[in-house]
């Protein structure tokens, strides 16, 4: 059984994008590398062949989970989004209590996390350790250095 995983519009929109480039342009590309190589002949003594294969059985797992995600991903209506406490879709303002840097985050599924626009996955230790807290609440997350105390600041929409 898959885990369903929330996502945006725009995050289903680039599963998607991403499974019609794997089908439409690189299934056929490693069809034709495989068909040159059989061309080529003795294929027990052929790594060319070899090669092109096991490219075939990974790209066609890359397809197998690219569509099992599309299948158990729910699209997220963001205007209905509370802010209250934390959650998924959320832009979280925390204050590091150690050092007093301020970070924003926006919590996302796993698939749409990216850190360098400011997208942190729900299933991260900083992710987890917000999910459920309120403004103004200090928390203390487990990171690979040791533990942290971060203060959250405000929650907003995306």
């Amino acid at each position: 059984m898959s885990k369903i995983s929330y996502v945006t519009e725009e995050g289903l929109q680039k599963l998607k994008d991403e499974l019609e480039q794997l089908t439409t342009v690189e299934r056929p590309a490693i069809s034709k590398q495989i068909a040159e190589a059989r061309d080529k002949g003795d294929l027990s003594e052929n790594a060319e062949y070899d090669a092109a294969k096991e490219a075939q059985g990974m790209l066609e797992l890359k397809i197998s989970k690219l569509k099992d995600v599309i299948a158990n991903s729910r699209v997220l209506d963001e205007s209905k989004i509370d802010t209250s406490k934390v959650q998924i879709l959320n832009k979280v303002t925390i204050k590091n209590r150690s050092n007093n840097a301020t970070m924003v985050y926006t919590i996302v599924s796993e698939s749409e996390a990216d850190l360098k626009a400011g997208k942190i996955s729900v299933n991260t230790p900083i992710a987890k350790g917000l999910l459920g807290k309120v403004v103004g609440d200090v928390v203390e997350i487990t990171v690979p250095s040791g533990k942290i105390p971060f203060e959250i600041i405000e929650i907003g929409r995306k």
